[in-house]
């Protein structure tokens, strides 16, 4: 069911603190847990998991498509898996995704190759204006067929290979894509092989590690997933960490806000999502990362911030793929910090939940940061406020919550009255964000 619509006002600026906090779990492990769970042999036990909009979304159409899952309580629930290619679908069956991204891009990729699924795949608003051209063109070369012809945008229908075979493939910026092959090549027959010459995300990757007969990963300077087709995959027990996404906002909000102390309780710190916080570190940033360990082949640990004067922010090309979700935040951390900020390689921002790049330098015009993206390249120009010029801000969520919640950090930071249009698109991640935000001393109205 669709969340109840609301905006937030924050009108006052929230006071320094010193807290411990845990953020909402990892939303990319999450999904991928349900997933991968639904095409192993046997049960897996999914714990912690982030109970949001997105994930739900990602359970109801497993459901749909025949697979049990049992909820256990305390965010803990089972997926009773029956090997690949086992999902069955009533005719006409249709699929909404709602706002997910990557439940749409790898239930789609395990779809293309399971036998005799005829499938109408749909989401929100948001979703449907996202091109699904690249997971098309590959699902394809699998012999998947896709309803209309040369349509890329949801709705779709989608009639699958009976006969899949695998392909090669070199990954580029998306690890949906690259996740979307690796499943999809475990359906089909014969061998699958990727090249990734520049890293991305590899929690899929870290899901299969122990299936040694399925998949093998050579990580050279150029890496390689070599993926054998139809062989069983073996169930898994996991506990889903902190997002560092999630953490990012208040990390943000720490940094910035004078006399603060922050320490964020057992977070993913997966080294293919934490190019926010290198940008950061290199710019001065007083970050830590304590009590590190692997957990489910995943690196887990705290992390500690402490407010501080910071240096302009350069985002080469190669962060991009390590931060891709912090960068709304990032250009709110650069308007407070005096000089030039820039970010280059960022243009796939504009096919997210919104284009994040416009997006996002509407909210800086509006509050007096100038702005300009020419060449692939942002450059903001960050200066000191002046609270008393600027009455009134308003922002449109569009669907996306990352904006929704960067937006909110600057009015925490500032005190300027935002005015943020259907903040209940932050339950697709985080669903804890204004407990948060309450706990750590901020204050909000809500307007239904």
């Amino acid at each position: 069911m669709p969340s109840e619509s609301f905006s937030i006002v924050i009108k006052k600026p929230i006071k320094d603190f010193k807290k411990n906090i845990v953020v909402d779990s990892d939303k990319s492990i999450s999904i991928r847990s349900f997933l991968i769970g639904s095409i192993c042999e046997g049960v897996s036990a999914v714990k912690n998991v982030l109970e949001s909009e997105d994930v739900f979304s990602t359970i109801n159409c497993l459901r749909k498509l025949n697979v049990k899952i049992n909820y256990r309580g305390k965010k803990t629930y089972e997926v009773f898996g029956r090997g690949l290619g086992s999902y069955t679908a009533e005719k006409n069956l249709s699929l909404d995704f709602g706002n997910s991204g990557t439940a749409s891009r790898i239930l789609t990729s395990i779809l293309s190759t399971t036998p005799n699924m005829n499938v109408r795949l749909t989401g929100d608003r948001s979703l449907k204006k996202r091109s699904m051209q690249k997971l098309i063109t590959l699902m394809t070369k699998f012999g998947a067929e896709f309803f209309p012809k040369n349509k890329f945008f949801f709705p779709l229908r989608i009639s699958s290979s009976n006969y899949p075979i695998g392909i090669t493939y070199e990954s580029g910026t998306s690890a949906q894509l690259k996740s979307a092959v690796i499943l999809a090549g475990l359906n089909s027959y014969g061998n699958t092989e990727i090249t990734e010459k520049l890293r991305s995300r590899d929690h899929t990757e870290n899901f299969l590690v122990k299936n040694k007969k399925a998949i093998k990963i050579e990580n050279g300077k150029i890496k390689k997933i070599k993926i054998y087709g139809k062989k069983n995959l073996s169930n898994f027990s996991i506990n889903v960490p902190g997002d560092p996404s999630s953490a990012a906002f208040f990390t943000a909000l720490t940094l910035l806000k004078k006399k603060s102390h922050l320490k964020i309780k057992n977070v993913g710190l997966n080294p293919t999502r934490i190019g926010f916080y290198s940008l950061l570190k290199k710019s001065g940033a007083k970050i830590s990362f304590l009590n590190k360990k692997k957990i489910n082949n995943e690196l887990v640990g705290d992390i500690v911030v402490k407010s501080g004067k910071l240096k302009p922010i350069n985002a080469s090309k190669k962060y991009y793929l390590n931060t891709t979700d912090e960068y709304p935040i990032l250009f709110i951390i650069s308007a407070f910090i005096k000089g030039k900020s820039s970010f280059s390689g960022i243009l796939d921002l504009k096919n997210k939940e919104s284009d994040r790049i416009g997006e996002m330098q509407k909210i800086l015009k509006q509050i007096g940061i100038y702005s300009k993206y020419q060449n692939d390249k942002l450059i903001i120009i960050g200066k000191k406020f002046e609270k008393r010029r600027i009455k009134k801000i308003k922002v449109p969520s569009l669907g996306d919550h990352r904006i929704c919640q960067s937006a909110a950090i600057l009015g925490l930071l500032t005190g300027i009255k935002v005015e943020i249009k259907n903040f209940e698109t932050v339950r697709t991640s985080a669903p804890s964000f204004l407990k948060i935000v309450k706990k750590l001393g901020g204050s909000f109205e809500k307007k239904i």
